[in-house]
């Protein structure tokens, strides 16, 4: 499954990294692949720069007895400019039991990106190499300049082994993308891939994009996600897309300016390329309106959508009530993202009543800080207990407390239960919580992750957790423990129970 937000799918999608939130991201180092198309991915790049992390870190002095230990992964906003190697850090002090954990991150995660010892320089111009093997250039937040633009196009017009580029993190602007895409119209450029998301773009770039767009048969993706398009922009490019006579399987528009008008331009793209699988327009002002338009494409029996990301979108429980129709019937839908919309109970009560419909086969269900409050926990429950399909369940950030908790434990501790992973981070979990937590953990064989980050149980709720993780009976394979405070006995329990159980991993 596959973070973006919310949702993010992610792993996100499911999009969480390891479904739990990652550090800020670093700048990666420019990447070269050749891969073979037969094995579906590329090894390791040989100009990669080792990571900041590979250099030994200088252990602080060991906290004293009693301390209060906090875990955090730190936040993950987007950083303006490049950050510089840092100095060694001294020991953060001891938080006193009454400090408030940081909020959870965003909904959706950022994706993963490697990093590097030094701020990325511009990269050789790219040199044309004609393989029988195909070949991925990864050149993200590298600095390029619109003279490197020409480079690039260059690159793509002798290069018809090239058939996925990113650009991703790169002031290009406007200019710097025209000149990319002239590289682009090129019959012999074979790219079926072209990511620009955070390239400075605005509605200028996409009728040049449109044009490169409308003769590329063999065009699979396409990502211009965080650019400020707005609505005619988006409008020009999903015109371009309409007229091509590319299979895409991709499309990638978070944060880029779209209006409930611009579902109608979606909705033609939905209609006329039976080959989309994937749509991500998370972070947009789509409105339960929006959803309106968009969603009688999405039920068209031509549309084989297997992924749809809208968090963040301003829908409400009367817009869900049109996408439960989509959840309810659409046997190609497997992931969903809503996180970050305010759909309340009366959203949660729709979303499993539609989940418990026949056609349903959603495989993964993102709802995080959707308002959601203990009284909508009945109807998940209910719906856990017959659905066999789905496996990833994200509901952090809603205030279910420790009597949602409970109700949602005796549900998943009946037999047959098919859920896989639950996300429970900042819902008010405390150590009543972790009994019934606990309890579930010895009576369900279906569990494999956990998320507990940013909740209010103590030493002795995570004692409870642990004794029956430990237990043979016990499948959980992961468990997430990020902005929650113990002492250090409970920091060196859990040390010690990783060795004990290799087959299970502790995120604090």
């Amino acid at each position: 499954m596959s973070l973006p937000g919310p949702g993010v799918r992610g792993h996100l999608p499911g999009r969480d990294a390891g479904r739990a939130a990652l550090g800020p991201p670093l700048r990666p180092a420019a990447k070269w692949e050749q891969r073979d198309p037969n094995s579906g991915h590329g090894g390791p790049a040989p100009c990669e720069a080792p990571p900041l992390d590979s250099a030994p870190a200088t252990p602080g002095p060991a906290p004293p007895a009693g301390t209060l230990l906090m875990h955090s992964p730190g936040p993950r906003p987007r950083p303006t400019q490049s950050p510089a190697p840092a100095a060694q850090a001294p020991p953060r002090e001891p938080a006193p039991a009454h400090a408030k954990p940081r909020p959870s991150p965003r909904p959706r995660p950022l994706p993963r990106r490697s990093s590097e010892a030094s701020p990325c320089q511009a990269p050789p111009p790219p040199v044309a190499r004609r393989s029988s093997r195909s070949v991925f250039w990864r050149l993200d937040d590298c600095g390029l300049t619109e003279v490197r633009c020409k480079d690039i196009s260059s690159a793509l017009q002798a290069n018809p082994s090239l058939t996925e580029l990113s650009l991703c993190t790169n002031e290009l602007g406007d200019a710097g993308v025209h000149l990319v895409l002239q590289g682009l119209q090129s019959p012999t450029c074979k790219i079926q891939k072209l990511r620009l998301e955070y390239c400075n773009l605005t509605a200028a770039s996409c009728e040049s994009l449109a044009s490169a767009l409308r003769n590329k048969q063999h065009f699979k993706e396409l990502a211009v996600s965080n650019n400020e398009i707005g609505e005619a922009g988006v409008r020009v490019l999903c015109q371009g897309l309409v007229e091509s006579a590319c299979q895409l399987e991709t499309l990638k528009l978070e944060n880029c300016g779209l209006t409930p008008a611009s579902c109608e331009d979606l909705r033609a793209v939905v209609a006329s390329k039976t080959s989309l699988r994937e749509l991500d327009l998370g972070d947009n002002k789509l409105g339960d309106q929006g959803i309106a338009v968009l969603c009688p494409s999405l039920l068209h029996p031509s549309c084989q959508i297997r992924v749809l990301w809208l968090w963040e979108c301003d829908v409400t429980a009367t817009g869900c009530r049109d996408l439960c129709h989509v959840v309810s019937t659409k046997e190609s839908l497997e992931e969903l993202s809503l996180a970050c919309n305010a759909l309340g109970d009366e959203g949660a009560q729709l979303l499993c009543e539609s989940l418990l419909e026949p056609g349903s086969r959603l495989q993964s269900l993102w709802v995080k800080s959707c308002n959601f409050t203990a009284a909508c926990c009945h109807h998940f429950g209910a719906m856990l207990t017959q659905n066999k399909r789905l496996v990833e369940l994200q509901l952090s950030n809603n205030k279910l407390g420790d009597s949602g908790v409970r109700e949602l434990c005796q549900a998943l501790g009946q037999s047959g239960t098919a859920l896989q992973v639950l996300c429970l981070g900042d819902c008010d979990v405390a150590n009543d919580g972790c009994a019934s937590l606990a309890s579930l953990l010895l009576a369900n064989r279906s569990l494999r992750e956990l998320d507990l980050s940013n909740n209010r149980m103590n030493d002795q709720g995570i004692r409870r957790l642990m004794e029956s993780v430990e237990q043979p009976g016990c499948a959980l394979e992961q468990l997430v423990l990020y902005d929650i405070y113990w002492s250090q006995d409970i920091e060196d329990s859990l040390r010690a129970l990783e060795e004990r159980k290799p087959s299970l991993k502790i995120i604090s």
